[in-house]
């Protein structure tokens, strides 16, 4: 039998309260509780009743001061005065005694330990306790931690907050050397500011301790032996993030303030390279012998890096080149993010990337966000730009820890830093730093933030900085007094040295790419044997012992193994040719990533690259236990997000430009969402920072009565945004088209990468005319233009020449004039960019009396390839050739809503097609008129 002292706390008063209903009626409580109380004495002596609560006013104040520590552990951030500015802290009732019936006596009176914990060792009672606790959550940081529900995560954070783990004396600060770094970084911004008055650098002044908290995520990162930290953030203290943190030299930033216009070394445009502002630009540096520290260039789109750096970080802790599933390793590589706190609400990117963190073929083992929180947008208040308490409130629902912490307080910043790093270490999940300062100038030094914002910026303009603060701290704790001006005169002596030896023209560097071998493209060879694709098929289609697959889904897989018997009839289909790509391109040793909306199984069900068994939902991947492969291959199911997950595909990609990274659409329209990434990134990265991505994008596209959202993967987007070979963008109509398209993808990944877009079939996935022989893959190669191979017989006979891409090629030689008309030949563009010209001059060369020249298309005039293919076919077409257009007229919406009305106009343009036409007029400047 225990004694009274067993019982402690609210423990102790519940057993009370239990011991006063079985004195009124044994029968209360259970038998097991009744047999206790026959044989236990309850506590009479003074020192037994100091251990726990003796009255029912006793028990009341117990458990008032457990509620009263609870609140000021959830909510103590409330009243945590982390402006530096002074604003006051909200508070909440809830953190006063008298909100939980509690006097000043009654705590007094209490034990300490019915606050438990680390706070409560030591202390006289609970009074003492309480005020222990307050010192830990209601100082200059806010612990914001109540979301957090895994008890072991919520139990490590309580334990290190309360027993001042991070913060001296427990964890040693040299508060010398931290003087020296934040005088470093304040100086430099000084000396910017007198240097290049009015030049936009977007200062970090009021937020200086972000650059010593980066100082200890990476120093904990080389500890523990990481491999990469990558780096994410927006303009706010960019160029001092970029000096001190990436060691990008003075020299060159300086130059590219002075802003020479370049002629040796030269900006390119005919090569396309433009370059990009400074505070857009990256960084790579070596820390140690192991750890790369990198960040990632950025536009002005401000949180849109976010999923690209959460991608790279994926790819730097994967092992890809093992066959089957790929591994990924949390312990090699940190993303490190940070936000700006009008942007952190504001921006959608924001919640889709923090989304991503948790799931499959996604996660990167935690990533530590800061918000650089200057308590301002460019003029908008918090009032105006975000609904919740604090601008990390998204955060929340994501279960991600918060730590509010005042910008002026170097202790408090150092112990938020300490802790998260420590914590995405042991948890490998993300932690949040709202850091909260100040922005010293207007967002940009050119505006006037005193029109806006008076108050605050009076306040601003008498307040100290952080180094002020510090050095007066510094200098009165160690007794020496002048230790700051010296380090502030040396800093900017080595400043107004590099700037007095300054050669902008030498000192810049841009990183221009080199230009791929010439001819790399045409003279790669993609056809594999027969042979060995019969091999692969089979493997493809075996089954793990014991697997019970889908019936339907079996019967088909076996109609695969004849595919090969007769080499010249259209036996492989747009499905089989895919997955012998993928399988061909495994056994050359390059890993793929292929991702998307339901890219598992695909939209139309014409993909089945992982398999359920009916019985026990176990899955298989015939790709990842192929005995061909040399690398590994995975396959995800992507959220329902477009910009989010294509810039992760793009982060991964741009890290690992050795592996093929495919992200497909369910639609090719769904990639209006993500229309930043395609801009900012995808199309006009290698022109602006010399990034050199070979993302694919696989977009159903195809004019099928489906509607204006399910027919247009909007070509003349990507044609808008092609300059300079920027991408290649092509429009297949055949399976061995797209085995050899995605097999001249990956093997140019290291010669002569780009981005690749592809227009893929919805009906035609299985029509028979998409199909194609066994020996067009070992034989044939990728074709740009494909002729009219009928209409070449009668070569003579053709006056007229359609040229078309994609689907509605089928529209119109399974139409009824095919069969009658001998004066047309019908002849496919695949390769929309770069325009093939040569392939189009020999088309047209091989039919000496065709004079009218058509291309059709099935998107309206203002979309599509025409407005684009135009002058490229001016180009090549002589006095004797009219050019006319033949599609749907000029419309706000790509497609009809009707699919009553699309078979009508779509039978009109076919029509259209073969009817003879009048040439057409010809502008004054000898150009043709295009028939709207």
């Amino acid at each position: 039998m225990g004694g009274w002292n067993e019982f402690q706390g609210l423990n102790a008063g519940y057993v009370l309260e239990l011991y006063d209903r079985y004195r009124q009626d044994p029968a209360a409580v259970d038998a097991q509780t009744r047999a206790y109380f026959e044989q236990w004495t309850p506590p009479d002596q003074p020192s037994a009743a100091a251990s726990g609560p003796s009255s029912a006013a006793d028990l009341r104040a117990v458990v008032g001061a457990a509620t009263l520590a609870e609140s000021i552990r959830r909510y103590g951030h409330l009243a945590a005065q982390i402006d530096p500015l002074g604003s006051r802290p909200t508070g909440d009732p809830a953190l006063a005694p008298q909100a939980h019936g509690l006097t000043d006596e009654d705590l007094q009176r209490l034990p300490a330990s019915v606050v438990s914990g680390p706070v409560a060792e030591g202390q006289p009672n609970a009074a003492a306790a309480i005020e222990a606790l307050r010192r830990a959550y209601c100082t200059r940081t806010g612990y914001d931690f109540a979301q957090v529900f895994v008890p072991e995560e919520r139990e490590w954070l309580r334990l290190a907050v309360e027993s001042g783990r991070f913060e001296p004396p427990a964890a040693p600060l040299d508060a010398v050397a931290l003087l020296d770094r934040i005088t470093e970084v304040e100086t430099f911004e000084r000396f910017l500011h007198r240097t290049f008055p009015g030049k936009t650098r977007f200062s970090v002044e009021g937020l200086d301790m972000l650059v010593p908290i980066l100082d200890i995520v990476i120093d904990g990162a080389e500890d523990a032996g990481l491999q990469h930290v990558l780096i994410g953030m927006a303009h706010r203290g960019r160029l001092n993030v970029l000096a001190h943190v990436l060691g990008k030299p003075y020299d060159q930033i300086l130059a590219e303030f002075k802003d020479p216009a370049l002629t040796r070394t030269g900006y390119r445009i005919d090569l396309g390279w433009t370059g990009d502002v400074k505070y857009h630009s990256g960084a790579l540096r070596k820390v140690g012998s192991n750890l790369n520290v990198s960040m990632a260039p950025n536009p002005s789109h401000l949180e849109f890096v976010n999923p690209v750096v959460a991608g790279m970080a994926r790819a730097a802790g994967t092992d890809a080149d093992t066959p089957g599933r790929p591994v990924f390793d949390a312990d090699r590589t940190l993303p490190v993010l940070i936000h700006g706190d009008a942007a952190f609400p504001g921006q959608g990117i924001v919640a889709e990337t923090l989304n991503l963190g948790r799931l499959d073929g996604y996660t990167t083992g935690g990533t530590i966000h800061i918000i650089a929180n200057n308590q301002l947008g460019f003029t908008a208040v918090p009032s105006e730009s975000y609904s919740t308490s604090y601008a990390s409130g998204l955060a929340r629902g994501f279960k991600i820890p918060i730590i509010h912490v005042n910008a002026d307080d170097p202790i408090a910043c150092i112990a938020a830093a300490r802790m998260a790093w420590a914590y995405r270490a042991r948890f490998q999940r993300d932690f949040l730093i709202d850091l909260v300062g100040y922005r010293r100038y207007g967002h940009n030094e050119g505006d006037e933030p005193g029109f806006t914002q008076p108050l605050m910026y009076q306040r601003i303009a008498n307040h100290p900085t952080v180094r002020e603060q510090w050095a007066a701290h510094v200098e009165r704790t160690t007794g020496q007094a002048g230790l700051a001006q010296p380090m502030v005169d040396a800093r900017m002596a080595a400043l107004e040295q590099v700037y007095a030896g300054l050669k902008p023209e030498e000192s810049i560097v841009n990183p221009i790419p080199e230009p791929p071998p010439a001819g790399a493209a045409r003279q790669t060879r993609t056809s594999v044997a027969i042979d060995d694709l019969r091999a692969m098929n089979e493997a493809l289609l075996a089954r793990p012992e014991g697997f019970q697959g889908h019936r339907k889904l079996d019967r088909g897989r076996e109609r695969r193994r004849t595919v090969f018997e007769a080499h010249d009839e259209r036996t492989i289909d747009w499905a089989t040719a895919e997955e012998l790509a993928y399988a061909s391109i495994l056994a050359d040793g390059i890993p793929i990533r292929l991702t998307g909306e339901d890219v598992q199984r695909g939209t139309f069900s014409h993909r089945h690259a992982a398999f359920r068994d009916v019985e026990t939902g176990e899955i298989d991947i015939p790709l990842q236990r192929l005995p061909q492969a040399r690398a590994s291959f995975e396959i995800h199911n992507s959220p329902l997000s477009e910009n989010a997950t294509i810039g992760f595909e793009y982060g991964y990609n741009v890290q690992a430009p050795d592996r093929l990274v495919i992200w497909e659409g369910q639609y090719g329209d769904f990639i209006n969402g993500a229309q930043v990434m395609l801009d900012q990134f995808v199309t006009s990265a290698r022109a602006k920072w010399g990034q050199t991505p070979s993302l694919v994008l696989l977009l159903p596209h195809g004019y099928e009565g489906q509607g204006p959202e399910h027919s247009s993967a909007r070509p003349e987007r990507f044609l808008g945004a092609a300059a300079d070979i920027n991408l290649r963008l092509a429009n297949c109509t055949t399976a061995a088209q797209y085995f050899h398209l995605l097999r001249r993808q990956a093997l140019l990944l290291t010669t002569d990468p780009l981005p690749l877009v592809v227009l893929t079939p919805k009906s035609l996935l299985r029509h028979p005319l998409v199909a194609s022989a066994p020996r067009e893959f070992a034989e044939g190669a990728w074709r740009p233009v494909i002729d009219d191979v009928e209409a070449q017989a009668r070569a003579r006979e053709v006056t007229r020449v359609v040229f078309c891409s994609g689907k509605v090629y089928v529209d119109l030689v399974s139409a009824e004039q095919r069969q009658s008309d001998r004066t047309t030949a019908i002849c496919r563009i695949e390769q929309l960019y770069p325009f093939p010209s040569e392939e189009v001059e020999a088309v047209l060369a091989g039919y000496p009396n065709a004079a009218d020249i058509v291309w059709l298309q099935e998107e309206p005039l203002n979309m599509g390839a025409w407005d684009f293919f135009r002058p490229c076919f001016e180009e090549l077409l002589g006095e004797r050739h009219v050019l006319r257009y033949v599609g749907r007229p000029r419309s706000a919406s790509p497609s009809e809503g009707s699919l009553a009305w699309h078979m009508i106009n779509q039978k009109m343009l076919v029509a259209e097609a073969y009817a003879p036409t009048a040439p057409a007029p010809r502008t004054p400047r000898g150009r043709v008129k295009a028939k709207a």
